[in-house]
């Protein structure tokens, strides 16, 4: 090989070789020859194309719908088989290694297509915006032994009863399933799956999210499909298709899901509680939780349920006017990983309040607990808030404070919010150290602040010790009213200091 290209193996380099730019330098050198394609033994070449195609091998990638760039990477190993006989060869002698398969949309033709290749794993990604599309869809399901993932997205007012029907068989290779409808609506109609959908069977599947439909048979098919990992429920129809406790039950049978997201399409009626079973449901690999609907429903899901590994955990309820949260609370409390959150966020959306726990530094999205309360105007919120922050065991511990708005998302507050709400809020911060204001809540928190005074002094927030402001100077009220609270701390021994909080992004 010749001394100036890399191998892409070599250690000792301290420059990383793109795979794609070796190639090429592999084949110019080739035509002018410093090296010929017989000098590079087969594992080699092997091992540059396991750079140069898309690798999906050892984990599934589950892809969302089909365009261009995607169909592109998935079939660029097609490149290497046009390049000669030999390449040919040991592309197609090596399959599973190189993860070779093939890509169809809904708006490509079948027969033509894929018989020009061996039969090869086979995915169907794309959006069916026709009733040719369709169809297309159909005459691609004939394939069922090589079908990998279907991921296809529909208009509502395609008729879809045919192809649904097509998809009463089994399918033995299937790990990916993802059906939605683009222009869904609360109002419009639900499309509901046959109750032998799959033949009732997935002994594969891995990934299943659908969105706006309504599947009477799931807990039959969530029956065999053991390996499950993923599995997204949203938009989905009121809880009459299915009460918590047999949520609960059909949960219990997946070991292996890792992410679970369960998002109903409106508001449903409270129903009355059972009471908790004897012993809980125990998910083993669940590590993140996502929800939305009624809070009674929440509530008796979750006393069936334990999830020991989990690290991610939203919920955002709908429109209740009295939030029990004690199960909730309870199975955070079961979750040794939320031990390790140290910051508390509430932060104020345009149509929306949250309570977010996480850990300091900033960590990604993956690590979080997050409370959501939707609303058209905050200001009644703000009691709901204040319910929930009491009930959470967490925030008792909680050293770090941020209070703000979200910058890209500015709410819209109705009426006055008197200072008994606020502090009512900052009540279940008792081991707050530091508060964060960003300019806009300052000016509503400062003035309850204010009220902290004489024997009040230490009934909020006790062990504060810093206050930090927003960038830039605070308008005089706010000053005004920050010194006189600092000064009533300071005649009780506890002295709190003022400081510029250089916040980076308030999202």
């Amino acid at each position: 090989m010749a001394d100036n290209l890399a191998h892409p193996f070599d250690r000792r380099k301290s420059f990383v070789v793109h795979p794609q730019r070796l190639l090429a330098d592999l084949m110019r050198c080739t035509v002018g020859r410093v090296l010929t394609l017989n000098d590079l033994p087969d594992d080699d070449l092997l091992a540059i194309f396991d750079f140069y195609v898309v690798k999906l091998r050892g984990r599934l990638v589950y892809l969302a719908f089909c365009d261009y760039d995607t169909g592109r990477k998935i079939e660029s190993w097609q490149t290497l088989v046009h390049v000669c006989r030999r390449w040919r060869g040991l592309v197609f002698g090596s399959p599973r290694r190189l993860n070779l398969q093939l890509c169809c949309t809904p708006g490509s033709s079948t027969r033509k297509s894929l018989d020009v290749w061996p039969a090869l794993p086979l995915l169907i990604l794309g959006h069916a915006s026709s009733e040719a599309s369709v169809d297309n869809v159909i005459g691609k399901l004939e394939h069922i032994d090589r079908i990998t993932q279907i991921q296809i997205d529909l208009q509502r007012y395609l008729r879809s009863d045919d192809l649904w029907t097509a998809m009463e068989v089994p399918f033995p290779e299937l790990e990916v399933l993802h059906l939605s409808f683009s222009d869904s609506a609360p109002w419009t109609p639900w499309t509901i799956l046959p109750e032998l959908f799959l033949g009732g069977s997935a002994p594969r599947l891995r990934y299943l999210p659908l969105s706006s439909i309504a599947f009477p048979g799931l807990p039959n098919l969530l029956l065999s499909a053991t390996h499950l990992v993923y599995l997204c429920l949203s938009n989905f129809p009121h809880s009459g298709f299915f009460l918590p406790q047999a949520m609960a039950t059909c949960l219990s049978i997946l070991t292996s899901l890792e992410s679970f997201k369960l998002e109903f399409a409106y508001s449903h009626g409270q129903q009355s509680r059972p009471p908790p079973p004897p012993t809980l449901f125990v998910l083993p690999a669940l590590t993140k939780f996502r929800f939305r609907g009624a809070n009674n429903y929440l509530e008796v899901l979750l006393s069936r349920i334990d999830a020991p590994r989990l690290h991610q955990l939203v919920t955002m309820f709908f429109n209740d006017i009295d939030l029990d949260t004690s199960e909730l609370n309870q199975f955070i409390g079961r979750s040794p990983r939320f031990e390790a959150y140290d910051d508390a966020r509430l932060i104020f959306h345009t149509h929306e309040a949250r309570v977010r726990l996480q850990s300091h530094p900033e960590p990604s999205d993956d690590g979080k607990v997050e409370i959501i309360i939707p609303c058209e105007v905050l200001g009644p919120q703000i009691s709901s808030l204040a319910q929930i922050c009491a009930s959470l065991r967490l925030l008792s511990t909680t050293e770090s404070l941020f209070i703000y708005e979200n910058i890209y998302y500015t709410p819209v507050w109705k009426g006055v919010i008197e200072n008994s709400e606020w502090l009512g809020l900052l009540l279940s911060f008792t081991a707050a150290k530091n508060i964060y204001l960003s300019k806009k809540i300052a000016l509503r928190i400062a003035p309850a602040l204010l009220e902290l005074t004489g024997g009040r002094t230490k009934e909020v927030l006790p062990a504060l010790q810093n206050v930090f402001l927003e960038r830039d100077h605070p308008s005089e009220p706010v000053q005004e009213d920050i010194a006189q609270f600092i000064s009533a701390r300071q005649l009780t021994n506890n002295p709190v200091t003022v400081s510029v909080w250089e916040n980076r992004d308030l999202a």
